[in-house]
């Protein structure tokens, strides 16, 4: 059996910005002295006049990339998660998203998955904060090819866009001919009829797993990867609720606020459905290596295996 490939999401995002940089002149990168961490150092190499490291002030990063919007040109604008989203969430919402300005925002080194960063720069927060930002498009993909695929989209789409990338190499689960990305629809990966198990970022492939095992039991499982947070796809989402009449949600976020939340609020309002959300339970990380923390915070294929197996059975 050959071995499976693993990427981590950040160096698809430096890639896909070098690939963007050779078509669109209009193309800028704007660091916050993070270049060699989130990969944009792969388009400072090929690009250096269109990157601008802005050094440690994000705030300030992101009033740049608005005033460089406001004269057509389309500025990605890059750092961990916790300082993007975190300390950066006035000039975000008031500097770009209330004018609607065509920013977007590449964050990464965003959950648990940091490891030994520590609670710090854990971000389980940021999809919260995002997706109350009026107009703004929050996407968290779960592989390389979903990654690149995103960076293309958002730059191809006129508005803020928040794109969510991890430090951990996750494997790469969408090398399909078939695979399309589109901002606000889902993806069905796996049709079943007991019960829906939905999933972002790095868990779409720990899911996979944990469906494996699942189905072995005999446990029918549908699959949905939502890449597009904000705007929600609830057709399937609420579709797939019809079907088996019991949720999962799995994020490598807290459980409040976020995908969970969303899909929640989504069949509330549409097919009132029990729900049950697997993420970090409004707690903070703690330092340590990428792989045990998600064993720890319960976000590992048998983790999952073993709470959907006892939902699923209830």
């Amino acid at each position: 059996m050959s071995e499976i490939k693993k990427i981590a999401t950040r160096d698809s995002y430096g890639n896909a910005l070098t690939e963007l940089g050779k078509e669109y002149d209009n193309v800028y990168v704007l660091d916050a002295d993070l270049a060699a961490a989130t990969k944009t150092g792969i388009f400072q190499k090929a690009f250096p006049e269109r990157h601008i490291d802005c050094g440690i002030a994000e705030c300030n990063m992101v009033g740049i990339a608005a005033g460089m919007a406001t004269t057509g040109k389309i500025p990605f604008v890059s750092s961990f998660a916790m300082f993007a989203a975190g300390r950066a969430f006035e000039q975000v919402r008031n500097s770009v998203a209330y004018p609607h300005l065509n920013v977007k925002i590449g964050a990464t080194h965003a959950g648990i998955s940091v490891g030994e960063d520590g609670a710090t720069h854990q971000c389980n927060e940021d999809i919260a904060l995002m997706r109350t930002i009026p107009g703004m498009v929050v996407i968290n993909p779960s592989d390389d090819v979903e990654a690149k695929a995103a960076v293309r989209a958002a730059a191809e789409y006129d508005g803020p866009v928040y794109l969510r990338f991890g430090r951990l190499a996750v494997p790469v689960i969408n090398d399909t001919p078939d695979y399309k990305f589109e901002i606000g629809k889902g993806v069905l990966l796996q049709e079943g009829t007991d019960i829906t198990l939905v999933a972002t970022g790095l868990c779409v492939s720990e899911t996979l797993e944990a469906a494996k095992k699942l189905e072995a039991d005999g446990i029918s499982v549908e699959i949905i990867n939502i890449h597009t947070i904000k705007p929600l796809d609830e057709e399937i989402i609420v579709t797939s609720a019809k079907k088996t009449n019991k949720v999962v949600t799995v994020e490598e976020h807290s459980v409040i606020g976020g995908l969970g939340s969303a899909v929640c609020d989504t069949l509330a309002a549409n097919y009132p459905t029990k729900v049950m959300k697997i993420g970090v339970n409004d707690v903070f990380g703690e330092s340590g290596p990428a792989v045990e923390l998600i064993k720890k915070y319960g976000l590992d294929a048998e983790s999952i295996y073993n709470r959907v197996k006892e939902f699923a059975r209830a």
